[in-house]
């Protein structure tokens, strides 16, 4: 860069009969100074622009919403965790709940666990046990009811029975070795009384909670509450499927409960279209719409991989066929917002793993996959089970499973974001 400095005495301006420097800029200069900034700027460490720009693994700017954070919420070193249900109760304070202190994806120690935030999911409790039986418990879900209390549901697995038939095979020391000697332990009267699909009760902020009960279905973010204060569960009755208890028939079963979840009854059923195989079908959550309808959308495993939705309008009695969307991924969860629009949210694991948000602008109807929302990415497909609440301030905070960091076990993981429009 140069400048000029001339002195002003035999050839320069005189300022009132005083001496004094001036310093004159050439355009040349000033060129200078320009490029100089510009070549400044370009160097400068962009960890704060590609901060702003992406937010693991997923754009901070979208058409329809904002990124605000994404973090780990509760980690378990060298333990797994998955399959979350998130709830904000009246108070502002933000209760998840999942399958924690795991082995991996499939073994006998799962065990409901949940986990507080009273700062709008800035900061977290450590993991305390909701339910702990001697099976596999997974698939937690939750909810407020109006007068405060709260209802948490889950199902128990014996599908790791599969990879422990054989003592013989089993290497002494390995997991399943233990494994196989923990499940020896287990009566074959407990093994009848703890396998099903449940909901327990607690009347003081999860302080304690109440005897277990059965509920006709199970789905992994459980029931929800209507304006006329049933609980209703839309879920899934399996029929000899391997590892998971068995109703009288596969279906996709409607329930309710009017005593605030101490007992269920079935209503009704979804429908599938002649020639659908209900096997295929897995994993439902149902949504009260502003306008007086249910939504429940399903999750699929037949050809197209996307998520089939049915709607009731006489408070969850009968339903309509239910039809295939175009939001492409599993298991959806779905909320309404203050605003009216409804979030559904699911994972996907093939093409662009990740966990996604699709919005729709009538109850329902159409959903705007021309504008969905990638809430994060993600290196592998072990990943997703999203449930979301709508926030005091208005933003919503999806909370969903997946590793941090490559190398690393499962956490649960949040993230905080707002839709535009």
């Amino acid at each position: 860069m140069r400048s000029v400095f001339m002195i002003q005495q035999k050839k320069g301006y005189m300022m009132n009969n005083k001496k004094r420097f001036e310093q004159i800029w050439t355009c040349r200069d000033l060129v200078k100074i320009a490029w100089v900034v510009f070549i400044a700027c370009a160097v400068m460490p962009v960890s704060g622009q590609e901060a702003a720009q992406e937010m693991h693994g997923a754009p901070a700017q979208q058409a329809r919403s904002e990124i605000i954070w994404t973090k780990a919420i509760c980690k378990q070193p060298g333990r797994y965790i998955g399959w979350p249900t998130v709830c904000v109760r009246k108070d502002g304070e933000i209760l998840a709940v999942f399958s924690g202190d795991r082995d991996e994806h499939v073994c006998p120690f799962g065990k409901v666990q949940m986990i507080r935030s009273k700062d709008q999911g800035a900061t977290w409790t450590p993991a305390v046990n909701i339910c702990n039986t001697p099976l596999d418990d997974r698939d937690a879900g939750i909810v407020e009811l109006a007068n405060g209390d709260l209802v948490v549901s889950w199902f128990t697995s014996m599908a790791y029975i599969s990879s422990i038939r054989d003592r013989t095979k089993l290497k002494p020391d390995s997991p399943r070795f233990y494994w196989w000697l923990h499940d020896e332990k287990i009566t074959a009267e407990a093994k009848k009384t703890e396998f099903g699909y449940f909901t327990v009760r607690s009347s003081d902020g999860g302080k304690t909670w109440e005897p277990k009960v059965r509920s006709p279905g199970t789905a992994p973010h459980g029931p929800i509450v209507l304006k006329d204060g049933r609980l209703l569960y839309v879920g899934i009755t399996y029929y000899k499927h391997f590892g998971i208890y068995s109703g009288e028939r596969g279906e996709i079963s409607v329930a309710e409960s009017r005593d605030q979840g101490r007992s269920w009854q079935r209503i009704g059923a979804i429908s599938l279209p002649e020639g659908e195989k209900i096997g295929l079908f897995h994993e439902p959550h149902a949504v009260e719409t502003a306008d007086g309808r249910i939504v429940a959308q399903i999750r699929y495993h037949g050809k197209g991989g996307k998520i089939w939705q049915s709607a009731s309008s006489d408070g969850g009695k009968t339903w309509d066929v239910a039809k295939m969307t175009e939001l492409a991924g599993l298991p959806p969860h779905l909320i309404r917002l203050r605003s009216g629009k409804l979030v559904s949210v699911y994972g996907r694991r093939f093409d662009a793993f990740g966990n996604y948000a699709c919005i729709s602008d009538d109850h329902g109807r159409t959903w705007d996959v021309a504008n969905e929302i990638k809430l994060a990415g993600h290196f592998n497909g072990d990943l997703g089970y999203p449930a979301s609440t709508e926030l005091p301030d208005g933003s919503i905070l999806t909370v969903y499973y997946q590793a941090e960091n490559q190398g690393e076990k499962t956490c649960l993981m949040a993230t905080k974001w707002q839709v535009k429009k």
